[in-house]
C-alpha cells in the first residue's frame, strides 16, 4: 500500500516532448528520416537512398558536404553485399576524384554503389529500346 507523499510503482510517467520541427536543418535526410519515423515500407522512405540524392546533387558544388554524406552512408549496412553501404576505399577514391576535378566519375563510382545497395525491380527497369 502506498502512502500519499510516495507514489506507487504504477503511476504513469511521460518522456520529455521532443522539439517542434522548424529547425536549420529541417530540409536534410536526417530530418526526413526523423519525422518518418524511420519506416521502410517501401524504397521511396529509405535512408540511405536521400544520402545518395543528396550526395549526388552536392558532387559539383560542395565536396566537404558530400564527404559527410558518405562518413554517413559508411556507416549504414548494406544486407545485399554484407557490408557498409559505402565502403571506406570507394569512399576514399570518390573524394579523391573530386579533389582531382573529376566530379563525372566520381558520379559513376557514387552510381555503382547506389545500384549495389538498391538494385532495379523489374518493374522499374526501362522498356527495351
Amino acid at each position: 500500500m502506498s502512502t500519499p507523499e510516495t507514489p506507487s510503482c504504477w503511476v504513469l510517467r511521460r518522456p520529455p516532448p521532443v522539439a517542434e520541427a522548424g529547425g536549420p536543418d529541417e530540409g536534410s535526410a536526417a530530418a526526413r528520416a526523423y519525422r518518418r519515423g524511420f519506416r521502410q515500407k517501401n524504397r521511396r522512405d529509405d535512408y540511405a537512398l536521400d544520402l545518395f540524392q543528396e550526395a549526388r546533387a552536392k558532387l559539383a558544388g560542395d565536396p566537404a558536404r558530400v564527404g559527410r554524406i558518405l562518413a554517413e552512408l559508411a556507416r549504414l549496412y548494406n544486407p545485399l553485399a554484407d557490408g557498409p553501404v559505402v565502403d571506406l576505399a570507394t569512399r576514399g577514391r570518390i573524394m579523391a576524384l573530386l579533389e582531382q576535378g573529376y566530379g563525372t566519375e566520381a558520379e559513376a563510382l557514387l552510381d555503382e554503389r547506389y545500384r549495389l545497395y538498391a538494385p532495379l525491380d523489374d518493374d522499374e527497369r526501362p522498356p527495351p529500346a
